[in-house]
């Protein structure tokens, strides 16, 4: 099978095709092509109340830089996810042997009765305010239908009175009018008032014609004129009937959102332990946290450059309860103690966890105090901030909970950061006082005489091998104390210039052999005068300057290794000769 796999800004997806939301079937539309669980990746959007085509065509240019896409916000609209969607989702999930998938099941509700309530009785497009009318759809109650019709349709009755009582009467000439004195009437000139019915009431005389008004005008008038009003109340009655019947199916509704959600996370964590190879825990009450060959989940995605390197870990509530981790900077102590927090986090929400096998036994809480920072705003530096979490976790922890403690008491004094760590170790050990699962990483390698003195505690290291002034982390947790912080080759692997650290290994020399450390300050004038002089700059190029311009000539992206290893051999014998 051909490998698609792209890095797309540090995420690894499986192949480049990524398949938005917004495609009006979510990406099924693509099943009869190609098996849609090999996709990159889903990237959702959201779903719109109305179906969107998204941007208008053209949407797709071809330029220099590749393929630029605009087709904006494309999908089917919330009425086909609830016609469509929904139950197609419930349909993948029926006669499941699983008692989760039939539980998220059985709660999944399609909601069409709600749907269809909705989508019958409001417009698409509801007015600002449910009191100003206009919310109601055309068809859902007759009688808003007719007030609106009294509303909009006056003039149709008007007109048709007036071709009626012309035809009646006689009187070609007779007209239906309004006024804001009397409303509607209807008018007749002089010339035909001899014709006019006995049932007209006379109502306004003037120059040239008579005015007259009748019952059903009456009538008319006060159904157009009443109508607004009568169909805003009515409408707004209505709302709050259908208002009220939603809301009942509130539970229903929460029911179907969970059920979503759960189906949702289940997805991802089942597609990140086929793609990563995390096992399955075995979860229960032993108080126990054995795990062989852990990774950290984050960490080991990052790794591009080497493989991640994993490590076993065993805690109890006996005598494996706290881990004491010894070793240098940046050789991976922090990243051991978090995998192993976030492996107990991640069995408890039930995911699958990075290991080649766990045993997770069930912690209450998790508590963590790593990494350093001050909070300016309350003015507390970082020792004071470290103390306060320190004695919240002390507080708060129990003998069921797992604590991560990260180099406490180092933001004050060597004796008075050790003591703090030492009497925090004390007391998180001791059953009688806590004695949680704990793993506990240090500088002070004195602690690791803890190991003698308390039942329930062991050492642990990074493994490192040192070769003359440099050293290599590997990565692996070993049994037993650090024998060296390594402080100065770790400063010389940061890129401290190599004075600091000559002068770095003089000053420590001195101090472990109880010297006093010598200032280094400039030389009297005096001495300076009997000093050597400074050689004469040669006018032949130098051994060094030639091995400068070899340098310079080779292009290291080129070489095979043994080429390197030749030029390497090439410029020792130089260096030598020089």
């Amino acid at each position: 099978m051909v490998d698609l796999r792209v890095n797309l800004c540090g995420l690894e997806l499986d192949n480049p095709v990524v398949p938005a939301s917004g495609t009006f079937g979510f990406g099924k539309e693509f099943s009869e092509f190609y098996d849609i669980n090999m996709l990159g990746s889903f990237s959702f959007k959201g779903t719109t109340r109305d179906a969107r085509f998204g941007n208008p065509t053209p949407r797709i240019a071809e330029c220099t830089a590749g393929m630029i896409n605009a087709v904006g916000l494309q999908n089917p609209g919330v009425h086909h996810v609830i016609r469509h969607e929904l139950p197609e989702l419930k349909k993948m999930l029926e006669n499941r042997k699983s008692e989760l998938l039939q539980s998220i099941y059985e709660d999944l509700d399609t909601l069409e009765d709600v749907h269809d309530l909705i989508e019958g009785s409001i417009v698409d497009d509801p007015p600002f305010s449910v009191r100003e009318g206009g919310i109601i759809r055309e068809g859902y109650n007759q009688e808003v239908d007719e007030l609106r019709k009294d509303m909009t349709g006056g003039k149709d009755y008007v007109a048709a009175i007036e071709k009626r009582e012309r035809e009646k009467t006689g009187i070609p000439k007779l007209r239906v009018g309004y006024n804001r004195v009397f409303g509607y009437y209807l008018e007749v000139t002089n010339s035909y008032k001899d014709q006019v019915p006995d049932s007209y009431i006379r109502k306004q005389t003037l120059t040239n014609c008579e005015r007259y008004v009748t019952q059903e005008l009456k009538d008319l008038e006060g159904r157009i004129l009443g109508a607004k009003d009568r169909c805003v109340q009515l409408e707004y009655r209505l709302f709050d009937d259908i208002r009220t019947t939603v809301s009942a199916q509130q539970e229903r509704v929460q029911k179907t959102s969970n059920a979503i959600a759960q189906l949702d996370v289940l997805c991802s964590f089942a597609r990140v332990a086929v793609k990563n190879q995390y096992c399955r825990p075995e979860v229960n009450l032993s108080g126990k946290i054995v795990l062989k060959e852990s990774r950290h989940p984050v960490v080991e995605l990052l790794s591009d450059a080497s493989p991640f390197v994993p490590n076993d870990a065993l805690l109890d509530q006996d005598e494996n309860r706290v881990l004491v981790i010894t070793g240098p900077n940046m050789a991976g102590k922090s990243t051991y103690m978090r995998q192993i927090a976030l492996i107990a986090l991640m069995a408890q929400l039930g995911s699958f966890v990075p290991a080649a096998s766990a045993e997770i036994g069930l912690v209450d809480q998790i508590f963590t105090r790593v990494g350093a920072s001050d909070d300016l705003a309350s003015g507390q530096s970082t020792f004071m901030v470290e103390m306060n979490e320190v004695a919240d976790i002390l507080k708060r922890a129990t003998s069921n909970s797992l604590l991560v403690l990260d180099e406490i008491g180092r933001g004050t004094s060597t004796f008075d950061g050790m003591s703090i760590a030492r009497a925090v170790l004390e007391f998180v050990v001791d059953k009688r006082k806590l004695g949680a699962k704990t793993l506990f990483a240090t500088h002070y390698h004195e602690l690791t005489e803890m190991e003698e003195l308390m039942d329930g505690v062991k050492n642990y290291s990074i493994a490192v091998k040192k070769r003359g002034d440099d050293i290599t982390f590997l990565r692996r947790i070993i049994r037993g104390g650090a024998d060296d912080s390594y402080g100065i080759e770790v400063a010389k692997l940061a890129g401290l210039p190599q004075p600091v650290i000559n002068r770095a290994k003089q000053v420590l020399k001195e101090l472990e052999t109880g010297q006093e450390v010598t200032p280094k300050t400039k030389a009297p004038k005096k001495a300076r005068k009997e000093e050597p002089p400074a050689p004469q700059i040669s006018l032949l190029p130098s051994a060094e300057s030639e091995i400068e311009e070899r340098l310079k000539k080779v292009d290291v992206n080129t070489l095979t290794p043994i080429e390197a290893m030749n030029l390497l051999f090439e410029l020792a014998k130089m260096a030598k000769e020089g």
